[in-house]
C-alpha cells in the first residue's frame, strides 16, 4: 500500500477546508447591531470641525487644528461616562516629517487626569489590536490607562467578515493557532515602533479593522458626541481631517452603536448604557428641527449612493476623500456628472504614508476614470502628511444640503460590511452654521485660500498606465491591498 491515496485525501481535505473557510468568512452573519442605519434624529449644538494643513507663502507647512481640542474639552466636562472608540491610538511615527503633535500622549493624560478628578467616571476606550501590532508588543499608553481605571477593550476582529479572504483562510489554518507574544520579536515594526514577531505581520495581512473614530461623553444632563476621520496617532497629527460634534438624541443613538462593539468584544463588561442614567434623553434637550442620521458599515454606502443619485442639475457636490475606489460610488458620481450636477472631487494623491512613498493607488486610477467622464478632480497638496478627510457634501439649489462624514473611506473594505466604520449624515438648510462651515472647508481646499496652497491640478499626479488600472480593479475586488 502506497501513501499516495492518503496524501491525496489529505490535500483534498485541506482544499475543502480552505475553500469552505473562504466562502463562510466572507458572508457569515455580522454581530448584532452592526451595519446600523438610524432614523433621522433630533440633535442640538451641531458643530463642524476640521484640521487643515497647507503650505504658506514661504513654503512652510502650517496646520490649523480643532478636532482634538474639542475631544479634550468633552472629556474634561464629563462626570458619568466617556467612551472613546479610535482605530489608531499610538505614538508610532515612522519617518513622518516634523513637526508633529503628541496626540496619543495628550489623550492618555487627559483621560487619566479626568478619571482622577472624577473617580465615579466610567471611562471606556475601545480600540483596534493594531495598536499592539496584533499582540506583538505592549502598548505603554493603553497600559497606563488601564492602571488608572480606564476600561480597555480590544475589538474582536475575528467576529468580522474577511476582506482578504484567500489569505485569511490560510492564516486561520496555519498561523492563528500559534497566537502571538508581546515580548517583541526580530522583524521590523510595520508602523515604525520596536521590532515585532513574524506572527504580527502574518496577522496584519488579514487587512481587517475597527476603523471607527468616535467619542461620547456626558455634558451635564446631556450626552455630547464626536464623529471624525481623525486618529489620536502622533504620525497622523498633521493630517487634514473633519469631524462633527453634536448633542441630543442622536448622541444617545451613537452610544448604542458602540454598545454593539462592546457586546461582541468584551461581554464581561457591563453595558455602556448602564452608565447613562438619563433613561429619557429627550427630557434633557430642547426640541430641534435639525436631524442627524447615525450610519455604520454598509449603511454608509447606501446613504452615499442615495445622496449622489438625488443630486440634480443646479446642485453642487463636493467629495473630499482619502481613498476612493468603491465601484458603486464611482458609477454614481459619473451618473451625477451626466445629469449636469456641478461636481468637485478632491483626493489625496496616495503618495505619503508616515515617511514611506506610496504608489498612488487607487486614487490616481479612479481620478483618470472620473476625469474622462467630465468630473473635475484636484489633488491635495500634501508634504509628508495625508489629506485624510472623508466628506461628501451636496448643496441643493432649493436651499437645503446633505452632509456625510466620518471614518469611512469610499472603498469596498470600508463600505461593504468588512471594517467597522461610523459616519453621520446631517440634512439641513444651507444657512445653518455646520453646513456653512463644511462648505467653507471644501471651498478652502479647492482654492488657494488664506494665501496657502491646499490643492493641485489633476495633471500634477496624472497616471495613464492601463496596467495599473487593471491592477487597482483586481485589488479592490479581491481585498489584496491595504485600502
Amino acid at each position: 500500500m502506497t501513501l499516495t491515496p492518503y496524501l491525496l485525501a489529505g490535500i483534498a481535505i485541506l482544499l475543502i477546508a480552505f475553500s469552505s473557510g473562504c466562502c463562510w468568512h466572507a458572508v457569515k452573519p455580522l454581530p448584532a447591531g452592526l451595519s446600523h442605519r438610524s432614523a433621522p434624529l433630533p440633535c442640538t449644538d451641531v458643530r463642524f470641525l476640521c484640521d487643515v494643513t497647507g503650505l504658506d507663502a514661504n513654503g512652510a507647512r502650517q496646520s490649523d487644528q480643532q478636532i482634538f481640542d474639542e475631544l479634550f474639552a468633552m472629556i474634561n466636562r464629563a462626570e458619568r461616562i466617556v467612551v472613546v472608540d479610535m482605530f489608531l491610538f499610538n505614538a508610532f511615527l515612522g519617518a513622518a516629517p516634523a513637526p508633529h503633535r503628541t496626540l496619543c500622549e495628550e489623550l492618555t493624560r487627559t483621560l487619566i487626569a479626568r478619571k482622577r478628578a472624577a473617580p465615579a467616571l466610567r471611562a471606556v476606550v475601545i480600540t483596534d489590536p493594531v495598536n499592539t501590532v496584533y499582540g506583538g508588543m505592549k502598548s505603554g499608553h493603553l497600559d497606563r490607562l488601564a492602571d488608572a481605571g480606564v476600561e480597555i477593550v480590544f475589538t474582536r476582529l475575528d467576529r468580522l467578515r474577511d476582506s482578504n479572504t484567500a489569505w485569511s483562510s490560510l492564516w486561520r489554518m496555519l498561523a492563528r493557532p500559534w497566537g502571538n507574544s508581546d515580548r517583541g520579536g526580530w522583524v521590523p515594526n510595520p508602523f515604525g515602533g520596536p521590532p515585532v514577531t513574524v506572527r504580527s505581520w502574518l496577522t496584519l495581512l488579514n487587512f481587517k479593522a475597527n476603523h471607527r473614530k468616535v467619542a461620547i461623553a456626558d455634558d451635564g444632563p446631556r450626552l455630547r458626541a464626536l464623529v471624525t476621520s481623525a486618529n489620536p496617532h502622533d504620525g497622523s497629527s498633521a493630517h487634514t481631517n473633519v469631524a462633527l460634534s453634536f448633542s441630543g438624541p442622536a448622541a444617545h443613538e451613537l452610544l448604542r452603536t458602540e454598545e454593539a462593539v462592546l457586546a461582541f468584544s468584551a461581554r464581561a463588561l457591563r453595558p455602556l448604557t448602564a452608565s447613562d442614567d438619563d433613561a429619557r434623553p429627550e427630557r434633557a434637550y430642547e426640541p430641534s428641527r435639525t436631524k442627524l442620521q447615525i450610519l455604520t458599515e454598509a449603511a454608509i454606502a447606501d446613504a452615499a449612493v442615495a445622496m449622489l443619485d438625488a443630486a440634480r442639475a443646479g446642485d453642487a457636490l463636493d467629495l473630499v476623500m482619502f481613498y476612493l475606489a468603491d465601484r458603486p460610488i464611482i458609477r454614481a458620481l459619473k451618473r451625477a456628472a451626466r445629469r449636469g450636477v456641478s461636481l468637485r472631487v478632491l483626493l489625496d494623491p496616495n503618495k505619503d504614508a508616515f515617511g514611506r512613498t506610496k504608489n498612488g493607488m487607487p486614487n490616481r486610477q479612479v481620478a483618470r476614470e472620473l476625469t474622462a467622464a467630465g468630473v473635475p478632480v484636484r489633488w491635495a497638496a500634501t508634504h509628508g502628511e495625508q489629506m485624510h478627510a472623508k466628506l461628501l457634501l451636496v448643496r441643493h439649489a432649493a436651499g437645503t444640503a446633505d452632509l456625510l462624514l466620518g471614518s469611512a473611506n469610499f472603498t469596498r473594505r470600508n463600505l461593504r460590511d468588512l471594517n467597522l466604520e461610523t459616519n453621520v449624515r446631517l440634512t439641513d438648510n444651507l444657512d445653518v452654521p455646520a453646513i456653512r462651515d463644511a462648505a467653507a472647508f471644501a471651498d478652502r481646499l479647492w482654492t488657494h485660500a488664506d494665501g496657502r496652497v491646499f490643492s493641485l491640478e489633476y495633471e500634477a499626479f496624472r497616471d495613464d498606465a492601463r496596467r495599473r488600472v487593471w491592477l487597482y480593479r483586481f485589488q479592490e475586488a479581491t481585498g489584496l491591498c491595504t485600502w
